[in-house]
């Protein structure tokens, strides 16, 4: 029988070798190392269970398997199956965690969003849910286990990020139940469960005469050239502003007096057109000479290989004499919605420039083009109302034909 002195001296010679124990287990000694093996007979045939790895399985060990695959053969159990059963129960639980499963998720599905909120979901889950879930099979997950993880995320105080977690759980749990690993989605259990949270509008300035003295305050802007274009050119495009700033000269179509935004760069990860308007041009023509041979169109003071800070134009408006509650450079889009809307633009059409998310999956695919003959109108409108603005004309109160307008 062996020892484990003469199992730790083996050494490996020009070809492998085997020294016996007992009742067919035996160590197998090569140039790669030392494995524990048992011969046995089952069913009439001369086969081989593989029992683990000197040293990781000591002697002690070995002779452990040892009995238990001889107690199975009692039972006439072949130990060789049941070892690649447990094994394949195991890989499957592996594969079937929570952690396993949204992260395939996310692979999958992360090709239709923005960059950024691919990112933003992906840190959520990595961050505040699987810590807690990740290693737990995705089935067996029941809506108090999660609620316990999204009460830890409201105890910091972050009830906004506890909601948007149940939300993405709750997505990662119905690809589970679509790819038969989860019977049901238990998030839906805990509507109601969270502390509500209070929608948070972005300021903005609607009043006409306050949007005039807005625009007066930007074409006199004494900071940086290019910063100043970045806010003459928001309310006419009024894009988000991670879209404004990440904007770069290719995607620009002077011809066609239009920005494609590549869907990569979209909340919603799809292509998003921009007509652009003569003054919008206008402003894109005064900046060329100075970033037009590099990617960016405000490209960041510090290296021209990056856009410029996302907090650019926000502090741009805070030097300006405009607080945090009263203007952001989100707010150009709230200014363009109200303020079209009140004079009779389309909502279709409006919606479809913001890029918000409205519209039927079932009907048809989302068509970035949707609309745009009534876009490019309202678009070149729409600038030439805020020239009336920044003017000091006088402030009308009226709506337009909405019959003309909805045509």
């Amino acid at each position: 029988m062996l020892t484990d002195v003469a199992v730790r001296q083996a050494k490996a010679k020009e070809k492998p070798y085997k020294i016996s124990d007992s009742s067919g287990l035996y160590l197998l000694v090569n140039s790669t190392g030392k494995y524990w093996r048992m011969n046995y007979r089952f069913a009439g045939k001369q086969k081989t269970l593989a029992i683990g790895v000197y040293p990781a399985v000591s002697l002690v060990d070995a002779r452990k398997k040892r009995d238990e695959a001889k107690d199975q053969l009692a039972k006439d159990i072949d130990p060789a199956i049941t070892k690649a059963i447990n094994k394949h129960i195991v890989r499957t639980a592996a594969e079937n965690t929570f952690k396993a499963v949204a992260l395939e998720w996310h692979a999958k599905t992360s090709k239709t969003w923005a960059e950024s909120t691919a990112n933003n979901i992906k840190r959520y889950l990595e961050k505040d849910i699987f810590p807690w879930l990740g290693n737990r099979v995705i089935k067996d997950i029941a809506a108090p286990d999660l609620l316990v993880v999204l009460r830890k995320i409201e105890s910091r105080g972050a009830h906004e990020k506890a909601q948007r977690c149940r939300e993405y759980a709750g997505r990662v749990f119905r690809y589970a139940v679509a790819t038969g690993r989860a019977e049901r989605d238990p998030s839906g259990d805990l509507r109601g469960a969270l502390t509500p949270v209070k929608v948070k509008h972005h300021a903005s300035i609607t009043d006409p005469k306050a949007i005039g003295a807005l625009l007066r305050a930007i074409n006199g802007f004494s900071g940086s050239f290019i910063t100043r274009c970045a806010l003459q050119l928001a309310p006419l495009v009024f894009v988000r502003p991670g879209e404004l700033r990440h904007a770069e000269w290719s995607e620009i179509d002077f011809d066609k007096k239009e920005w494609r935004i590549p869907g990569h760069k979209m909340k919603m990860g799809e292509v998003h057109i921009v007509p652009l308007s003569r003054q919008a041009i206008e402003i894109l023509q005064s900046i060329h000479p100075l970033t037009g041979d590099g990617q960016y169109i405000f490209p960041s003071i510090r290296s021209g290989a990056r856009p410029m800070s996302e907090n650019t134009v926000n502090g741009a408006l805070r030097r300006m004499g405009y607080e945090k509650d009263e203007m952001t450079g989100h707010g150009f889009r709230s200014m363009a919605s109200t303020l079209l809307h009140e004079h009779g633009w389309p909502h279709e059409a409006i919606e479809r420039q913001l890029a918000h998310a409205e519209r039927n999956k079932v009907v048809a695919a989302y068509n970035y083009a949707e609309h745009l003959p009534k876009r490019r109108e309202m678009m070149n409108w729409w600038a030439d109302y805020l020239d009336e603005l920044a003017a000091g004309a006088k402030v009308v109160n009226f709506q337009k034909d909405r019959t003309r307008l909805s045509e």
